[in-house]
């Protein structure tokens, strides 16, 4: 998978969300794919556990912006951005990973109390 690809999909993620469109969740990830966020809390592992996770932060009204370049290395694409929910905003780190098909087998967001604003 080639960085413009890895790009793609990292756009896509953020869509995702200004569209609430679940279908896009469903189409960048894995069937076997894992969600740890933020990194040190229980995994949601599995298609079923991964959609419920993002419905409930879509039904919230979460946006994404971008806030700086996704980095590519290796078979991972790792971005900065921030998650806005109404008045609250997290600045937040995610690490994709990517299997052969182009599919996110893992995401880790970084982010703690710290990053509120």
């Amino acid at each position: 998978m080639d960085t413009a690809d890895k790009i793609v999909a990292v756009n896509k993620y953020v869509e995702a969300f200004a569209n609430s469109d679940i279908d896009i969740i469903k189409q960048i990830y894995s069937h076997e794919a894992m969600v740890e966020d933020p990194v040190g809390t229980d995994p949601h592992k599995g298609m079923d556990a991964i959609v419920a996770f993002y419905t409930t932060g879509l039904a919230a009204g979460a946006k994404l912006e971008l806030t700086g370049p996704v980095r590519c290395a290796g078979n991972t694409a790792a971005f900065p951005f921030a998650c806005k929910i109404g008045d609250m905003s997290i600045n937040i780190i995610d690490v994709f990973e990517f299997n052969n098909a182009g599919k996110v087998t893992s995401m880790k967001a970084y982010w703690g109390p710290e990053n509120f604003s």
